[in-house]
């Protein structure tokens, strides 16, 4: 039987086997197909795949997406704050009351509460995205002022009463970082110094040789010049005797 044979024709062709000798029993289905008759192929016809995307997943875009990249292009310092990330089941933003505004009960405030609220005023209001984004961050801008409130008079009343505070990390972190361009400044002076005396050195040295030279060269010269003298005169009285004669 072929791959691409009806189930009708299965049985049929198991008929004309049964009667030509081919097959020499019937088969325990044979007589539950011809009561029972299928209506659908056996065998499943493949379709053409494409080739250009393959078994690439699609891509699943949720509606905060968008609300988060403007957020956080807009406030990335927000990502540099800790945050609770624990979650039960994905949908967790849901189960908080957003019409009451940003401040939930047990919930810190973030970025996520201003996208989660943003979210809510685009679904039960009129506001168009860019307002209601404008009015998320005005409540969450207005709730950051009012904690760097609470922590400045949090931190002098503690030093009014005697305590002490250690530096904080980012401090700690600017310290080691000033060293390190410290290190590195006195590293690079000494460097060009180590530099300028070798250049100095080199540019002495020669100038020492080049005069060596030149004095060894006149000297030379004197010698020479101071020898050859006696025997021009020598020279000049023969001639004086010459034009006598």
């Amino acid at each position: 039987m072929g791959r691409h044979l009806r189930p009708l024709r299965v049985h049929l062709t198991a008929s004309r086997n049964l009667e030509s000798g081919r097959l020499k029993a019937e088969p325990t289905w044979y007589r539950v197909v011809g009561a029972l008759p299928p209506t659908t192929t056996l065998v499943r016809n493949r379709t053409g795949r494409n080739t250009a995307n393959g078994f690439r997943p699609r891509e699943i875009i949720y509606p905060e997406d968008k609300l988060r990249a403007t957020f956080y292009k807009h406030h990335p310092w927000e990502l540099a704050r800790p945050r609770i990330v624990l979650e039960n089941d994905g949908r967790d933003g849901e189960r908080w009351d957003w019409s009451t505004g940003l401040k939930q009960r047990g919930r810190q405030v973030d970025g996520e509460s201003v996208i989660q609220y943003q979210l809510h005023l685009l679904h039960t209001t009129t506001l168009t995205l860019t307002e209601a984004y404008d009015l998320a961050r005005k409540q969450f801008y207005q709730i950051r002022l009012e904690q760097d409130i609470q922590r400045r008079i949090t931190t002098e009343e503690a030093l009014s009463t005697g305590a002490v505070f250690d530096k904080y990390y980012m401090d700690i972190m600017f310290e080691r970082e000033g060293q390190v361009l410290q290190d590195w400044r006195t590293k690079a002076a000494q460097d060009l110094t180590i530099r300028k005396h070798r250049r100095n050195a080199a540019y002495s040295s020669t100038a020492a040789a080049e005069d060596a030279a030149a004095a060894a060269a006149a000297a030379a010269t004197a010698t020479t010049g101071g020898a050859e003298s006696p025997v021009g005169g020598a020279e000049g009285e023969r001639n004086v005797a010459v034009g006598a004669i």
